[in-house]
């Protein structure tokens, strides 16, 4: 029906760049607009082995008195909040991208943990929490039987 040529030579709009210039347009006018704190905060890597797994989640400038962690049979709960900073008397921001106040973040795992051995460290930044494997949720291995 259309040929290459029509829209090499740009008789047709293209609608790719378009809706791209569209978009760039709209991020610009709602770029100073403040938005509501991620549901995804904090960002989280979570490596899952034999016998527990690993989280590490990113939450700079949070004081340690302010996070709470929680863990009920396979979620775990990270919670806390961070402060606003101080301006000095004349002091105005010019740009602010960090947020603050309160945040929780909860995960599912994929075994129940023992609620009683998880271990949390928290360093440059990062929290680090190991959550051991209950003991009934680790694989068994069943020995055959022959007759």
């Amino acid at each position: 029906m259309f040929s290459p040529e029509i829209w090499r030579f740009g008789r047709m709009m293209a609608p790719i760049p378009e809706i791209q210039n569209l978009r760039r347009e709209m991020n610009r006018v709602f770029s100073g607009i403040s938005q509501e704190v991620s549901q995804d905060f904090p960002a989280v890597n979570v490596w899952v082995g034999e016998n527990d797994a690993i989280v590490n989640a990113e939450i700079p400038g949070v004081e340690i008195e302010k996070i709470d962690i929680s863990v009920i049979a396979d979620s775990l709960s990270i919670s806390g909040s961070r402060e606003p900073a101080t301006l000095g008397e004349g002091e105005s921001y010019y740009r602010q991208e960090r947020d603050f106040g309160r945040f929780t973040r909860t995960l599912r795992l994929p075994f129940n943990v023992e609620a009683d051995k998880v271990d949390a460290r928290y360093e440059n930044g990062v929290l680090s929490i190991t959550l051991p494997r209950a003991e009934a949720d680790k694989p068994k291995k069943v020995a055959i039987k022959t007759q």
